[in-house]
């Protein structure tokens, strides 16, 4: 049986290394481990997951209640700002190289407990730039 290592795996999903590693760990992608220590993903798994992945991703979450996320221009960093008005708020994060501004209520910042020094992930979808605590 064929089996990736979580490069050539996260190629052929469209995503990170990274992600793969992330979902693995979450025990949603099924990983073992070689001889050496490196984690492999298995033939038939990683085409059972591409395929729930697809699906996933024309029919919204697997699980009711879910959130969907795009792996794709997701930036994770850490609160550098949150400036609270009395209904508004802004954060910014930087990630990497990156700063990034997101404008949103100020309800939402205290829900997520959003502060400076947190990690979080800013995650841009056309003109909209959402937080997600991590």
């Amino acid at each position: 049986m064929r089996s990736y290592g979580m490069g050539r795996a996260a190629r052929l999903l469209g995503v990170s290394a990274d992600t793969v590693r992330r979902w693995a760990d979450a025990g949603r992608l099924p990983t073992r481990r070689d001889e050496a220590g490196k984690r492999l993903v298995d033939g038939q798994d990683l085409a059972a997951f591409a395929v729930a992945l697809a699906a996933e991703a024309a029919n919204g979450p697997a699980e009711a209640g879910e959130p969907y996320t795009s792996a794709r221009n997701a930036f994770p960093g850490i609160i550098t700002a949150v400036r609270l008005g009395d209904v508004a708020a802004q954060v910014e994060i930087q990630a990497g190289p990156h700063r990034l501004v997101s404008l949103l209520t100020r309800e939402a910042v205290e829900e997520l407990g959003l502060a400076v020094g947190m990690e979080a992930v800013a995650r841009v979808k056309a003109t909209s730039v959402h937080i997600d605590r991590t």
